[in-house]
């Protein structure tokens, strides 16, 4: 009987309907296995299509094709280690999430999933139906149980894999990162392993789709929860993976094992990752955005510099007469910086041209927020044009707060195609960006150091759209609105919970008016990297017209 048994880990970045391109990806890393004398190479949940796929996986056309695809990718792989990938499966008139085995040229086991996740940005109820509960495949003579991702999370699927022969579990996932998540997968699966006494081989994709980020961090259990092998996060990596049998059953070697960095860096990696993914993925090379000199822009510009490189990045100062000189001189700081290109466009002309044509329709009434949102539209509506003109992707820059409040011009500053921050409160900017300052990392293409001054970070917040304004005149201090919005938005808590936990409850009150208010807002937001479980899009979906308050 064979002693050791060995598994290729294939943590990598598939790109959404890209059926031979992750094919190929796979037939890579297949023949990296081969080379290093594995029995199986394991790749991610839905590999073959990507994930998450919505509603397309549920387009016939597309899940035959990625059906056939396996097929193919089986016939190229006969000749070697056994290839487990994540496809749909279809089985009369059911769609199932499947996790396909392939020996000798063929497609040999189909392992079906059977808890589907249905909360946060899974809608997995909506696309497949239901595995039944199933035993282990066979890889020589060796009996592997593979739950898929959700089935993990749940004692029942482990324990009848354990009861029909297993003798250890692979578990391919689609992941998603939302920070402190690896705390969560740890513990679920430590219990899986105290339940059944098998080891555990827990496998996740990485890579950017959308808003969703997949961070990794693939993880060898032995009985007791004992960790022995933890890849990188944010990384691909192919890593072999050793099993040795012993007395007491199949036992993983030590093997990789790297420490994750902190929630700070993490969520900062998400962020440049998912840009960079979005925009390879999409087929954009460029990006420009609007450089106030605020905070704001100042982060996402590093972020954009850090994902795509400082040749890649335009930043625009566009000011008014309201821009203050130290805006103008710090934006120009940023830029340089980075090593960005810096163009200045003045809006003075062209304010004055709508001002002149509206004058006749504006008689007899007083200057309010419609002319503090016309600069901002004037604004989005060239970055637009050299967008258009150049090829390049608008990035626009709302942080969470904003986002959650409508303290935004829609067609104005929200314009754009991606928004690396919009999931990251204000106070938490702040600190992203002290953050980046102070750390330089080999996945970041931009500069080492102070990239955004001081200056920049101790300012006064202001959207600069009238004389002496400040954010502080029309939404309460960041401290209080990012506080409350962490009761209301990402704890689902009520205004008797911000009182309790101190905060006022007129400012309680008034934060709620603006979150719901704002919802058609976001409704036309674009796509943001999702930090949190209560990101603003598929994680809290509420409705537009919506007259019901708290209290």
């Amino acid at each position: 009987m064979t002693d050791r048994f060995r598994v290729t880990l294939a943590q990598l970045n598939p790109t959404v309907g890209d059926l031979d391109g992750n094919a190929d990806r796979a037939m890579a890393a297949w023949q990296a296995a081969k080379d290093a004398g594995a029995d199986l190479v394991a790749f991610p949940e839905m590999f073959i299509t990507g994930y998450n796929t919505q509603d397309l996986v549920m387009k016939p056309a597309f899940h035959i094709a990625a059906i056939e695809t396996v097929r193919a990718l089986a016939a190229r792989c006969a000749d070697g280690p056994a290839l487990a990938i994540g496809c749909p499966w279809v089985e009369g008139a059911e769609l199932f999430n499947a996790y396909l085995i392939c020996k000798g040229g063929k497609i040999v086991t189909q392992v079906l999933k059977h808890h589907l996740p249905n909360e946060l940005v899974f809608d997995e109820v909506r696309l497949y139906d239901a595995g039944p509960l199933g035993g282990p495949y066979a890889v020589g003579n060796t009996r592997v149980g593979s739950p898929i991702c959700e089935d993990a999370w749940h004692p029942d699927v482990a324990e009848t894999l354990a009861e029909t022969g297993a003798e250890f579990l692979l578990v391919p996932n689609g992941s998603p990162y939302y920070r402190g998540k690896f705390e969560v997968r740890l513990n679920k699966m430590v219990a899986r392993v105290v339940e059944t006494e098998l080891p555990l081989i827990y496998l996740n994709m990485v890579g950017g789709q959308d808003d969703q980020v997949f961070d990794g961090g693939s993880f060898v259990l032995n009985p007791g929860g004992v960790p022995v092998v933890q890849l990188p996060v944010f990384e691909e990596t192919i890593a072999h993976v050793d099993l040795e049998r012993t007395p007491e059953g199949w036992r993983a070697l030590p093997g990789e094992f790297v420490l994750h960095p902190d929630a700070m860096e993490q969520d900062y990696n998400a962020m440049v990752l998912s840009l960079r993914d979005y925009m390879r993925k999409t087929g954009f090379k460029k990006v420009l955005l609007g450089l106030s000199g605020g905070i704001d822009s100042a982060i996402v510009a590093t972020i954009a510099t850090d994902a795509l490189g400082p040749e890649n990045v335009r930043c625009v100062m566009l000011p008014s007469e309201y821009t203050s000189q130290s805006s103008l001189d710090d934006a120009k700081r940023v830029a340089t910086n980075l090593g960005c290109r810096y163009d200045f466009v003045p809006i003075a002309e062209g304010r004055a041209a709508i001002t002149h044509t509206l004058a006749p329709l504006f008689e007899g009434t007083k200057p309010d927020l419609t002319e503090e949102n016309i600069q901002s539209r004037l604004r989005g509506l060239l970055l637009m044009a050299l967008s258009n003109k150049f090829g390049e992707m608008l990035l626009t820059t709302g942080n969470k707060s904003e986002v959650a409040v409508g303290y935004a011009t829609i067609y104005g500053d929200m314009a754009g195609g991606y928004n690396p921050i919009k999931d990251m409160y204000k106070t938490r900017v702040f600190d992203a960006c002290r953050w980046r300052n102070a750390h330089h990392r080999p996945w970041m293409k931009g500069p080492a150091g102070e990239v955004i001054p001081v200056s920049v970070i101790d300012k006064p917040p202001s959207a600069e759209l009238r004389p002496d304004q400040k954010d502080s005149d029309s939404l309460p201090d960041y401290p209080v609105l990012d506080g409350i919005l962490t009761i209301l938005v990402d704890k689902d808590g009520s205004i008797e919970d911000c009182v309790a936990a101190g905060y006022s409850r007129a400012d309680a009150k008034r934060v709620e008016h603006l979150l719901y208010i704002s919802e058609y807002k976001r409704f036309q937001s674009a796509p943001g990297t999702r930090l949190t479980k209560r990101a603003f899009w598929l994680d809290r979906r509420y409705p537009i017209v919506n007259r019901w308050r708290d209290g």
